[in-house]
């Protein structure tokens, strides 16, 4: 049993890497041409597989989608391990938003295609996204109430009516800069709105 772990563990990480490679092209797919015109052979295509050898890992092209967006919210997550406080967790997802507009593009693109697709009940991920917003929301108006219980949010400001906006502007700003990137900066204009609901500073 010894003798055959290292193998296992090779193997392991061999596999591992193979999934990392097939997630990264399949964001490239599916942020240029979405779900219903990405195709798992252009998938295949990007890392040297045949479609059969992407269906080992993943055993549809819904799956694969579904991954993604999994792999994409596992990486933003660790931002907000930390993030205690009230304005801590608003602090991160600025943060968030200023790494998508400088280091994660195709994920913008990606994640603003998938989701206006997604609308429809029928889409393979629509249940993902209707549950990403109640999550989302609902962790900004937590992180907004704690801010208010230490006096670090402006006196008027509804919490679950900002954590609505707020979200909504992330989201709306990131589709008007992928239509004007060099117009418009969504960083600064999403962290300049969220300075605005605070006493202290982000």
């Amino acid at each position: 049993m010894t003798a055959t772990a290292p193998r296992a563990r090779g193997e392991y990480a061999k596999s591992a890497a193979r999934r990392l490679q097939i997630l990264t092209a399949a964001v490239e797919v599916f942020s240029a041409s979405g779900f219903h015109r990405g195709s798992l052979r252009d998938v295949a295509e990007r890392t040297g597989l045949s479609q059969a050898g992407v269906l080992h890992h993943f055993s549809s092209k819904s799956e694969l989608v579904a991954a993604v967006l999994t792999w994409r919210d596992e990486q933003a997550e660790g931002r907000f391990h930390d993030a205690l406080s009230g304005v801590q967790w608003i602090r991160a997802l600025v943060d968030l938003v200023e790494s998508n507009q400088r280091e994660s593009p195709q994920l913008a693109e990606m994640y603003a295609l998938l989701s206006s697709e997604a609308t429809s009940p029928e889409h393979p991920v629509h249940e993902y996204f209707t549950q990403r917003y109640v999550w989302v929301v609902a962790n900004a108006r937590e992180a907004l109430e704690r801010a208010a219980q230490v006096g670090h949010l402006r006196p008027g400001v509804d919490p679950a009516s900002a954590a609505r906006t707020l979200i909504a502007l992330m989201d709306g700003l990131q589709v008007q800069w992928l239509y004007d990137r060099g117009g418009v900066d969504m960083a600064a204009d999403f962290h300049r709105y969220a300075q605005s609901l605070f006493t202290v500073d982000l």
